[in-house]
């Protein structure tokens, strides 16, 4: 008896000595120790011995899931550890110490299993953190000092080192920047910001030193709102770890009753023990709040910062979205969508003259027509005399020529293919951009800003993930809405939104089912907090709709929504699934032990065993759904951005092909002729080749993420019919070359094949910018939707 009260002291003094280490490591270092000693003690022959240490073991978990029951029933919650004391107690009371012992180690492994599953699941949101940037160097007259973050201002002038995070919101004014977007966009490739470009606070410089021109202080900057919705990220608040609770309410009675039913019965004690045993679901309920950070953890990467569990949840739940136009479905930024030439010049010369003059303009559409006009690597000429009107355009000299570019008076007079430009931007929703030269209309320019090239494959995934109603809300007119809407294939439209209009429309579709409202601008702020779950665009979009958000997309990707629905939908799966398969695999090991065909030892092995896989399961939310969008290999990618560059390179080609069949229709002459005949040049030496390159290079390099070759098979159709084409036209030309000209019995052919030529390449580019462009990592430059 003396070495037991010796012993007793000793264990005394050890547990005060761990009291300072978290509560589950020591528990599990307890549990662990006490069983393995007594199963020696036992193989010894020291059975007295070894109920002492197995008692001793289950009395340790007592204290601590003791303080986990009130803990829970402080926050309202049923207290699902209750189980397992009443086990505990059970077992100690009918002298089952084997079983106490393997009931604590199974608290103490599922609770340390738990703690680590919630650490791994919320790493990529804690990393987002811990990288906050806490100091910044600050240039001054004197020279460079190290001031904290929170005290730089707006116009402050900053140093950048290798490797340091970007303080603040700023403005290169180095020469260039090369950066590391990955943690707020989820893309692996470097950024290079020029003199003058924007960079978002948080991204990492990967090259050398550079200045930054400070345009934000850091409370107003991008990464302090995206730390503000981490900091709020848990799962503690989602519906379904509620639904679990829920789950505990009815439970613990059934439980109870199950034990004293088996007792009343058999008049076994033992068996309402075991009954309590295999009923102890200390980490079963929490499997469901592991799966939904699982799920947070994930958005993470992908760019996604979700502001809790329940925004996530709810997600999973939805079946209505709202979408913005602008901004969202849309580049949010005009972009050339043809070139028209009068007659005698070409669309080349009429591009470079309004570039030329539009350098200077800060002008939205001026910056599109340079930005065009650089892609296609034409020569601009410094103009001179420029002056800007406003609402008009501008004006100057252009290599000795009186140049305007923009907006001519709706009463000047039209030539016939002027009020063919003017159908046409009727029609496609365009702005015009007219370019005169010394007094006489030149060409015109249409704008427009273009559908996402991800945005087709978007809504598809959308709808695949269980999204039933598509809808666009937005402020702009209804002809270029409608234009979006038909081309994307959404159930309605409502354009020409104020924003209490849109928050009334987002009310209206609440009725109905879950809701998203998806936005980037501050006219957005409304309806996404009126919305069940607000979606922002955050990598261009407002302060005003991120802070209103649920959901910020920190990429300047539509699709990471898709990829955030599809998520969601799988994290919340999981999390049901878990709670309610360890529940009833529970439920069957209750009924055997209710009969006598469980032991309480054997009923904790098993217990053991249903929580650390219902936990395992719920951490599968951390893993690629298979079913997620084709990942192509950096080879692959590679490619996809040579022929994303060279279909920029190839619009002048597209735009001579329609050239020449207005030329054609118009004035079937030696200029038409001589037009047909620089479209065969520019088709031989350009186009066809670049068509042959995407045939035998990038299709074959697309089939293993797309499933097989057949997915290109369309496609390689449509080169087949440009090659036809392309024959057709030549053939037309030896004709003429015979016949000393176009004659009228070919010039309704030339004509269709002309036009059917450029309707197929354009139609052509766009699937292939929508079907494969959108597939890298980051729209390739100049690809932000068709044509």
């Amino acid at each position: 008896m003396d070495r037991v009260t010796a012993f007793a002291a000793r264990w005394r003094r050890v547990s005060v000595k761990v009291l300072s280490a978290p509560a589950e490591a020591v528990l599990l270092a307890v549990t662990a120790v006490t069983l393995s000693a007594g199963g020696i003690a036992w193989i010894s022959g020291a059975g007295s011995l070894a109920d002492l240490l197995w008692g001793l073991g289950a009395t340790a978990a007592v204290v601590p899931a003791v303080g986990w029951v009130l803990t829970s029933l402080r926050h309202g919650d049923v207290g699902v550890d209750l189980v397992a004391v009443l086990a505990l107690g059970g077992t100690l009371a009918v002298g089952e110490y084997l079983a106490g012992a393997l009931i604590a180690l199974m608290l103490a492994t599922g609770r340390t299993i738990e703690t680590a599953a919630r650490r791994r699941a919320s790493h990529d949101l804690r990393a987002l953190l811990e990288r906050a940037p806490r100091s910044a160097r600050l240039r001054t007259a004197t020279g460079v000092r190290v001031v904290p973050s929170a005290e730089i201002r707006t116009a402050d002038l900053l140093v950048v080192g290798p490797g340091e995070v970007v303080p603040v919101d700023g403005r290169v004014e180095s020469t260039v920047a090369v950066l590391d977007e990955s943690a707020l966009t989820g893309e692996p490739l470097h950024a290079e910001r020029a003199r003058g470009d924007s960079v978002r606070s948080g991204v990492v410089n990967v090259g050398g030193a550079f200045e930054l021109r400070a345009t934000a202080a850091e409370r107003d900057s991008t990464y302090a709102g995206i730390v503000r919705l981490a900091q709020e990220a848990g799962a503690e608040s989602a519906p379904v770890v509620r639904l679990a609770d829920r789950y505990a309410a009815w439970f613990l009675p059934l439980t109870l009753a199950t034990a004293g039913l088996a007792w009343l019965v058999s008049g076994s004690a033992v068996r309402a023990v075991a009954v309590l045993v295999v009923a102890t679901p200390c980490p079963l309920l929490l499997a469901a709040p592991v799966a939904i950070v699982s799920g947070l953890s994930r958005a993470s990467r992908r760019g996604v910062v979700v502001r809790d569990g329940g925004a996530l949840e709810n997600l999973g739940r939805a079946r209505t979205l709202l979408l913005d136009k602008t901004g969202t479905l849309t580049a949010g930024r005009p972009r050339v969508l043809d070139v028209i030439a009068a007659p005698g010049r070409k669309p080349a010369e009429v591009l470079r003259l309004a570039a030329s003059l539009d350098q200077y303009s800060p002008h939205v559409l001026a910056r599109a027509i340079v930005d065009t006009a650089h892609r296609r690597e034409l020569s601009l000429s410094v103009p001179s005399e420029v002056s800007e009107e406003p609402g008009r355009g501008a004006v100057g000299t252009v290599d000795g020529h009186r140049v305007t570019v923009g907006r001519v008076a709706a009463s000047d007079t039209r030539p016939p293919w002027g009020r063919a430009v003017d159908n046409r931007a009727l029609l496609d929703g365009a702005a015009v951009a007219w370019l005169t030269v010394d007094g006489q209309l030149a060409g015109a320019v249409l704008l427009r800003d273009p559908v996402r090239s991800d945005a087709p494959r978007t809504l598809r995934h959308l709808r695949a993930a269980g999204i039933e109603r598509l809808l666009m809300l937005t402020g702009d007119r209804a002809e270029p809405a409608r234009e979006v809407a038909t081309v994307l294939g959404l159930d309605d439209v409502r354009a020409e939104l104020t924003p209490a209009d849109k928050v009334a429309a987002v009310r209206a579709e609440r009725a109905r089912a879950v809701t998203v409202m998806v936005g980037d601008g501050v006219n957005d702020a409304p309806a996404l907090a009126a919305a069940d779950i607000g979606v922002a665009m955050g990598a261009h979009g407002s302060t005003a709709s991120s802070e209103a958000a649920d959901i910020v997309l920190t990429t300047d990707r539509v699709d990471r929504l898709a990829d955030a629905v599809s998520i969601a939908v799988r994290a919340r799966r999981i999390a049901v699934q878990s709670a309610l398969g360890g529940m009833l695999m529970s439920l069957a090991a209750m009924t055997a032990a209710a009969f006598g065909l469980l032991p309480p030892a054997a009923g904790a092995l098993l217990q053991e065993g249903i929580d650390v896989a219902v936990i395992l399961n719920a951490l599968r939310a951390l893993g690629a759904d298979r079913a997620a969008r084709p990942t192509l290999t950096p080879a692959t990618e590679a490619l996809v951005r040579r022929f994303a560059a060279e279909h920029d390179d190839l619009q002048d080609v597209l735009d001579a092909v329609r050239d020449a069949a207005d030329r054609v229709s118009e004035s079937p002459g030696p200029e038409a002729l001589a037009a047909v005949e620089e479209v065969h040049r520019l088709l031989t030496e350009r186009l066809l080749p670049h068509e042959s390159a995407e045939e035998h290079e990038l299709y074959p390099a697309l089939a293993p993420a797309l499933g097989g070759p057949e997915a290109t098979a369309t496609m390689s159709r449509a080169h087949t019919e440009i090659a036809r084409l392309s024959r057709r036209i030549a053939t037309h030309l030896d004709l003429s070359h015979a016949d000393g000209g176009l004659v009228p019995g070919q010039l309704d052919d030339l004509r269709s094949c002309l036009y059917g030529l450029n309707t197929v390449l354009r139609l052509h580019f766009t699937q292939e910018e929508e079907n494969y462009f959108s597939l890298a990592a980051s729209p390739p430059d100049g690809v932000r939707g068709g044509s």
